[in-house]
């Protein structure tokens, strides 16, 4: 062995760390405390080391970079008497506090209207959730905050624990039996909807139930699908993207007029019952049986479950699927129940459309994922479900309550609609203040506020009274009571000085 040669051998190993991709042949001449502190601070200031990331340590750092360990020690230590990082014993050494760097320059109020075009495109509620606002009042979202993150990790364990290794692979393409079975008991219990588990087909949330049916209706010869209006916008994107012409069904205080779908001629049409969106009206006995009556001599009916649980001050309303189950597709979710994130819901298509359906979700994707649903099935079997449920029901009232006092306060000129359920309330402005409004251009103003709100105008396919749109559930008794006050300021900058003096009746 020639040992001469193993100290050349040394000197010509190359130096470096995949850490930041740290070289010391980048440092200055005597230079690498201060160098390697200065690296770390950049990589802590730009994101690269967020809070919370853990630095190697420096035995290990210091023989990836072939320097003294005094060298890293040092450079630690000038990052923790600046309170950038910290030891955290077995835990390591911790990043916890970014660099002070030049705040950016604020960004400003989005210009009124920006968000809010006369006829929204397909990404409007994209560009509306993007858009920066201290209060949230959209609508259609549950108070996610009470998640049950407790109850969902025992019932995951549970699953865990009984799931045998053949659970791991492909499923059926309708869903996991035990989903299929729990939702057809809760709809049973809950929506008077008797269905076998083999009727039910488990779907990635209701958008993805239109999506089936659009295309199941469409290989039928079915390219038409009448809807309320005012109605849901998403719906009627849905619907379009799959090419399906959307006529307008006027919705009054009874729920849609049936009268009208009639005269339309179209052959299918899309409600929401149970609870209408936006206007919340339940749609009545005598127009209930007037639609049975009209689906009797072939009209389809999509029944969009929406709301259906969240329900205050009226009785239950028995799902349409329950009355009619040979003409009507029911489809709901577990978005307003729990959250949205898990795009979890149930299709339950009438019986000669059951194996098209089947196929559309099939080559859709081959089916939900099934560890959620097994972990979702668990909740609803052991009663976790109503219990979430009651305790949603009783917070939701006391925010409807806040939001109703708060309109009486600061916007006393307004009429609310749908009230006694749902996790949202609709206004429209009286004829002091409506004649003034376009209800675009008050979100947008109220936007510049910091309050998101849905202009009722843009679920109208025909001119409608101005209104807006405001979801309760997901927001603070306090946030409800601060964003109805800047609604009420946005609205007097946004109405004329001097309205047509009101005229008492």
């Amino acid at each position: 062995m020639h040992r001469s040669n193993t100290g050349e051998s040394d000197r010509s190993v190359t130096r470096g760390s995949d850490f930041l991709q740290l070289d010391p042949a980048d440092a200055p001449p005597g230079g690498l405390s201060d160098w390697l502190t200065e690296r770390l601070r950049n990589a802590i200031a730009d994101g690269r080391l967020p809070i919370g990331s853990r630095l190697p340590a420096t035995r290990a750092l210091a023989t990836d970079l072939r320097v003294s360990r005094g060298v890293i020690t040092e450079a630690y230590q000038r990052l923790i008497d600046d309170g950038h990082i910290a030891g955290r014993g077995r835990a390591g050494t911790i990043v916890v506090a970014a660099p002070l760097t030049p705040p950016p320059a604020p960004t400003p109020n989005p210009p009124p209207g920006a968000p809010f075009p006369t006829a929204p495109g397909t990404d409007a509620f994209d560009v509306l959730r993007a858009a920066p606002a201290r209060i949230d009042l959209t609508p259609g979202v549950p108070d996610l905050s009470a998640f049950p993150r407790a109850a969902w990790q025992r019932a995951e364990r549970t699953v865990l624990r009984d799931l045998p290794a053949a659970g791991l692979g492909y499923g059926d393409p309708r869903g996991t039996p035990a989903l299929r079975t729990a939702v057809a008991a809760w709809l049973a219990r809950t929506r008077g909807i008797r269905a076998d588990p083999t009727q039910i087909v488990i779907v990635a949330g209701t958008a993805q139930a239109l999506g089936l049916i659009a295309r199941t209706l469409t290989h039928d010869g079915i390219d038409t699908v009448a809807v309320e209006d005012p109605g849901s916008l998403g719906v009627r994107q849905h619907l379009r993207h799959w090419g399906i012409t959307t006529p307008p069904i006027p919705v009054d205080h009874g729920g849609v007029r049936v009268d009208r779908l009639r005269e339309s001629g179209a052959p299918a049409v899309l409600l929401t019952p149970a609870h209408q969106f936006p206007t919340g009206v339940v749609l009545t006995g005598d127009r209930r049986r007037d639609l049975l009556r009209w689906a009797a001599t072939g009209g389809l009916v999509i029944e969009d479950d929406y709301d259906a649980e969240h329900r205050y001050d009226r009785p239950p309303a028995p799902a349409l699927r329950s009355m009619l189950p040979d003409r009507v597709f029911h489809a709901g979710s577990v978005s307003k129940l729990l959250a949205p994130a898990l795009r979890t819901g149930w299709l339950v298509p009438p019986p000669r459309f059951l194996d098209a359906v089947i196929a559309e979700k099939r080559f859709a994707d081959l089916g939900n994922a099934a560890l959620p649903q097994l972990v979702l099935a668990e909740l609803m079997t052991s009663g976790e479900m109503e219990r979430i449920l009651r305790l949603l029901r009783r917070r939701h009232r006391r925010r409807r309550d806040t939001m109703i006092a708060a309109l009486a306060a600061h916007l006393p000129d307004t009429a609310v609609h749908g009230a006694a359920a749902g996790l949202h309330l609709t206004i429209t402005f009286g004829e002091n203040t409506g004649r003034h409004i376009d209800d675009a251009a008050l979100a947008a103003a109220a936007l510049h506020e910091g309050v998101k709100v849905h202009p009722l105008s843009w679920h109208a396919q025909r001119p409608t009274q101005p209104g807006l749109v405001l979801g309760y559930a997901a927001a603070t008794t306090s946030d409800i009571t601060d964003g109805i006050a800047a609604l009420g300021r946005a609205l007097k900058k946004h109405t004329p000085r001097h309205p047509a003096p009101h005229r008492s009746r």
